[in-house]
């Protein structure tokens, strides 16, 4: 160490672990070289604020508070940048104590660990969990120059260093009060993402991305021209050639301003800015979190879905802000993938700037806003549900197929999403219905939530299993989203009363009186027909796992269905479209005994039970049950040459 006691001039050694930092930051680990601004920027921000506090509380602090701000300077000849506050300042101690050491437990550890990281991705990922600050400006700059005065002193400090393990301290007389960081850039290297950084269009970007919301506004003198409704010192007329000071953010968190105080206009401002969608939303969210850890939030429910909405690498999740410092832009921590759609601003006050996304994942105050922000989301669509039936209806046709994503994937809100779930029912062509107005209107007696998966409410609707409950008038939940084959397989229940398939199982609506007096005829019949149900068994053996006699169908010849807990036909589909290779499950092939196929087919059957044309009848029956629930054969010229051959024969 060299030591000029005269001046106090300085040349100081780094830290270890502020030398490896350096280190990795010089050889571009952190691939987005923009943020530097941002976090010099928001130094600045902290440093304002940290003035304004400091000059309420000490009455004898002589600041002048009057004009408080952040100034960008470039110089492109010389290519310098500086960034300028008017802030609180730092002393000799401060600049060594911040600057010169890293005083972070664990750091020294994560370090190694980057080193000795062959990946470059995990190298990326090490560096997000201690951050990267004031480092940062060394992947972007030769030589970097700090001078600063703390508010009250009389004297300041120049702080300078190429960032090759040693820095120069020395005291300065005349040192403005604030902070001022200048940057001695780099040649601009595209290739490796570090661009020129005295481009005034290159600045504007990277403030408006990242520091738009800051309080405190951002000024740049700039040499073009002006637009309407740019803040300027100086010549202001649109459109003109301007050399005046421009400040370049909005200054306008929405979200940290009460609701009332917010115009609409305002609201959709934003919302197009987050979005991209001109389009209104069709609901505005403000919410506010105090206690241990404070935050604001803002979110827009959009009015139409996003075309990437179900596509795997589509938009997830809202804008994370940390004291109005933009930190990320897809934020998926805080929002779960059932409300991908949902768009807005999670401003948090006591997180990091630097903060990874796998520490979000895992940090306890993050999950404590997240499960408020699904609570807040759902129940303002229950809101809307109850008191804005049209808008809930738009939501629900736009959003529906994903929100029940939520019932495979959220537990803790599964009963508030199945409030909300709205479907095709065979009361009302036209009109969809909840839950909580089916069991409402459920029938005296009824246990069971009735309901039928298909590819269409038409196909669902001409199927043979709803023969039974359309003639008693039982009403029937019409289930065609893809995801809907397997929530109502998850969820089981709804207020305590369970959802049943009437594809599935046995079915029997009669009454107990009805079912007594019908008991003899259906001895009869099962007798009339045990020989036909085990040829017809051993016939279709490949294809079925059972033959028995219907209580299902009214009008039909037959229908397939599965046992109780046997993956549907759809779901072993959707499956296999996936790649994953189910085993395939027989079904059960019920015959409706009063029809006057399947009675001709036991009168067939006794005369000569070994004719080829009575084994042809029967792959008949089992192919027109398959075609009836909108089902593919397995060899479809075979079918349709045996059916072409008997309508042949009948004319």
């Amino acid at each position: 160490m060299e030591v000029c006691v005269s001046t106090r001039i300085e040349t100081l050694e780094f830290q270890a672990e502020a030398r490896q930092l350096l280190q990795l930051m010089v050889h571009s680990i952190y691939s987005d070289k923009d943020i530097f601004l941002r976090e010099l920027i928001s130094n600045a921000s902290d440093a304002l604020d940290k003035l304004r506090l400091a000059s309420l509380v000490d009455k004898d602090l002589q600041v002048d508070t009057s004009d408080l701000h952040i100034a960008i300077e470039v110089d492109r000849e010389q290519r310098t940048l500086t960034v300028r506050d008017n802030g609180i300042g730092m002393s000799r101690d401060d600049v060594v104590q911040l600057i010169g050491t890293i005083a972070k437990s664990g750091t020294a550890e994560m370090l190694r660990k980057a080193k000795e990281s062959a990946d470059a991705a995990a190298s990326r990922e090490l560096i997000g969990q201690f951050g990267v600050g004031f480092y940062s400006t060394f992947m972007v700059a030769d030589t970097v120059t700090l001078l600063t005065r703390r508010a009250g002193a009389s004297g300041g400090t120049r702080w300078e260093s190429s960032g090759e393990g040693t820095y120069v301290i020395a005291d300065v007389d005349d040192a403005p009060p604030g902070t001022a960081v200048t940057l001695q850039l780099k040649p601009a290297d595209t290739e490796d993402h570090l661009f020129d950084y005295t481009s005034e269009q290159k600045i504007r970007e990277i403030v408006k991305r990242y520091s738009d919301f800051i309080a405190w506004p951002i000024r740049m003198a700039t040499d073009g021209t002006a637009t309407a409704g740019t803040a300027t010192e100086g010549t202001e007329t649109a459109g003109a050639a301007t050399t005046g000071v421009q400040t370049l953010n909005s200054m306008k968190a929405l979200w940290a301003r009460p609701r009332d105080e917010v115009d609409e206009a305002e609201y959709h401002e934003l919302y197009r800015h987050l979005s991209h969608d001109w389009t209104d939303p069709l609901e505005i969210i403000h919410m506010k979190g105090e206690g241990l850890f404070e935050y604001e939030a803002l979110l827009f429910i959009p009015s139409h879905a996003p075309l990437d909405l179900f596509a795997q690498d589509g938009r997830r999740g809202v804008q994370l802000y940390v004291k109005r410092v933009f930190i990320m832009d897809d934020c998926q921590a805080l929002m779960p993938n059932y409300l991908r759609f949902v768009k807005g601003v999670v401003d948090a006050h006591d997180l990091s700037l630097n903060i990874s996304r796998e520490i979000l994942q895992q940090d306890r105050q993050i999950q404590l806003v997240r499960r408020r922000l699904v609570k807040k989301v759902l129940s303002t669509v229950r809101h809307l549900q109850t008191d804005d039936a049209e808008r809930y209806r738009t939501f629900w046709k736009e959003f529906g197929p994903a929100v029940k994503e939520g019932l495979l994937d959220d537990v803790d809100n599964q009963e508030a999403i199945l409030e909300i779930v709205s479907v095709a029912s065979t009361r009302d062509p036209e009109q969809t219905t909840t839950l909580r107005e089916y069991v409402d209107r459920m029938k005296d007696g009824q246990d069971d939530i009735y309901y039928l998966t298909g590819e269409s409410r038409l196909m669902a609707e001409k199927s043979p299993h709803m023969e039974a409950f359309q003639a008693r008038g039982y009403e029937v939940l019409i289930l065609t989203d893809p995801v809907d084959e397997v929530w109502v397989e998850r969820v089981a229940r709804f207020d305590g009363r369970p959802l049943r398939s009437i594809a599935k199982g046995q079915v029997d609506l009669a009454t107990a009186d009805e079912q007594e007096g019908a008991e003899p005829e259906r001895e009869q019949q099962k007798k009339d027909f045990a020989e036909l149900l085990s040829w017809l068994a051993l016939t279709l053996q490949e294809q079925v796992k059972e033959v028995r006699l219907s209580s299902r169908l009214t009008t039909s010849p037959a229908c397939l269905v599965g046992d109780t807990y046997d993956m549907t036909p759809t779901l072993e589909k959707m499956y296999r479209a996936m790649g994953q290779n189910v085993p395939h499950p027989k079904r059960i092939l019920e015959l409706n005994p009063t029809h006057p196929l399947v009675s001709g087919l036991r009168k067939a059957h006794e005369q000569d039970g070994n004719s080829d044309v009575l084994g042809e009848t029967a792959e008949l029956l089992y192919g027109l049950a398959l075609l009836a629930e909108g089902g593919e054969l397995t060899d479809p010229s075979r079918f349709t040459r045996i059916l072409a051959d008997r309508l042949a024969n009948t004319l």
